[in-house]
C-alpha cells in the first residue's frame, strides 16, 4: 500500500487529474492548497533586499500550486495513476510542472477495510 503525492505547480490540470483517477478506479483523494518555499521566503520577506528580484519574477507566475494525494492499495493502481498524471501534465523533469512521488503505508486507520484489504 502506498500513497501517491503530486504537487501540481500547474493547477488548471487538477480537474483532468481528477476525472482520469475516477476513470481507474480511485475511489478519493485529498487536494490541498499548497506553497512553495521559495514563493513563501520572498512574499513574507519584503525588508530583505536579495529577495527583491526574485519578487519580481514570482509576482508573474503563480505563487500557489495544489498537493493531492491519495492511498492506493496496489503497485498496479499506483502506476496507472502516475502514468495518467505523467501523460496530463508532461514530462516532470521540465522546471515548473511540479513534483510526484510514493511513500509505502505500514499503518492506517480511518479508512474502511474494503478500501485496504490487499
Amino acid at each position: 500500500m502506498h500513497v501517491l503525492f503530486i504537487v501540481l505547480n500547474k493547477s488548471e490540470f487538477l480537474d483532468d487529474i481528477l476525472t482520469e483517477f475516477v476513470k481507474i478506479g480511485i475511489k478519493g483523494a485529498t487536494i490541498l492548497d499548497s506553497q512553495g518555499m521559495g514563493s513563501a521566503l520572498v512574499n513574507n520577506s519584503e525588508n530583505v533586499p536579495i529577495f527583491g528580484a526574485l519578487r519580481n519574477f514570482l509576482d508573474s507566475s503563480r505563487p500557489y500550486n495544489k498537493t493531492i494525494f491519495t492511498v492506493l492499495n496496489d503497485e498496479e493502481l499506483v502506476e496507472k495513476a502516475m502514468q495518467a498524471v505523467a501523460d496530463i501534465v508532461g514530462d516532470f523533469r521540465t522546471p515548473g510542472v511540479g513534483l510526484m512521488f510514493t511513500v509505502p503505508i505500514g499503518k492506517i486507520y480511518g479508512l474502511p477495510k474494503s478500501n485496504i484489504e490487499l
